[in-house]
């Protein structure tokens, strides 16, 4: 055993006694990083089958999947990504997860909904090159003073000893609130948003890391782009991801 070996658990068991784990929706201490507590466990619905084999939507329960396990929408229009995974699904009990995390400074959540998506996005980063977050545009950077895809995308680097390129990316220019759009002005509002900026995607599987997977409009912008630089293949692993209305 290596000196690092030997210190590593000693040190992660001072830093545990120091600041011990808390349940990643609220306050109450649990044994390690990445888990909630009973009640919060409870109300928290992990995504599991059925979904699409491709983007990862969760189905209706009792509805199966289309020809090669697909949803309506990826057989209609296939997106430019080749599999999307997710943790959670976005509701309003994971909205109380995401949402500090997400605008106020809640950065400590990074670790815990990392280790969450490392188990269910484990075929994905098994056949990862490299991790590249979502680019935030430099105004809303300064604006938040973080971007929270790069986070999760350095803690799931750490835990999976893989490279991350936090900077591969570049957000053109400020695109509105998609939230409020449909699926076609989502799709429209990100033309030609997203630019490659590393040197070295060529010939690499990406792994695209946001926290959360609604439409597809973003990550699909960030596939293309990556694509035509020469990456094979782009997969996408978020948090959380909003179920398709259009399934429902």
């Amino acid at each position: 055993m290596t000196l690092i070996a030997f210190i590593k658990p000693i040190g992660r068991a001072i830093l545990d006694t120091l600041l011990p784990p808390n349940c990643l929706a609220c306050d109450a201490p649990v044994e390690t990083d990445g888990q909630f507590c009973l009640p919060c466990f409870r109300k928290t619905n992990f995504i599991s089958a059925p979904l699409c084999y491709c983007c990862g939507v969760p189905l209706p329960f009792g509805e199966a999947a289309g020809q090669g396990g697909l949803c309506g929408v990826c057989e209609a229009v296939p997106p430019a990504f080749t599999q999307a995974r997710a943790a959670l699904r976005y509701d309003d009990a994971t909205k109380h997860l995401i949402l500090p995390f997400k605008y106020a400074d809640r950065t400590e959540t990074a670790r815990g909904l990392a280790i969450l998506m490392a188990k269910a996005g484990a075929a994905l980063l098994a056949r990862a090159d490299v991790l590249i977050p979502v680019p935030l545009h430099i105004s809303r950077l300064r604006q938040r003073r973080y971007n929270q895809a790069a986070l999760l995308a350095e803690q799931l680097g750490r835990l999976i000893k893989k490279p991350v390129q936090p900077d591969a990316l570049i957000r053109n220019r400020i695109t509105v609130p998609l939230g409020p759009l449909g699926f076609d002005a989502r799709r429209s509002e990100m033309q030609d948003a997203i630019s490659v900026r590393a040197k070295n995607i060529g010939g690499k599987t990406i792994l695209l890391i946001d926290d959360i997977l609604t439409s597809g409009a973003t990550a699909n912008a960030c596939a293309r782009a990556l694509l035509g630089a020469g990456a094979p293949r782009v997969d996408v692993l978020t948090a959380a991801r909003v179920p398709d209305p259009r399934l429902t």
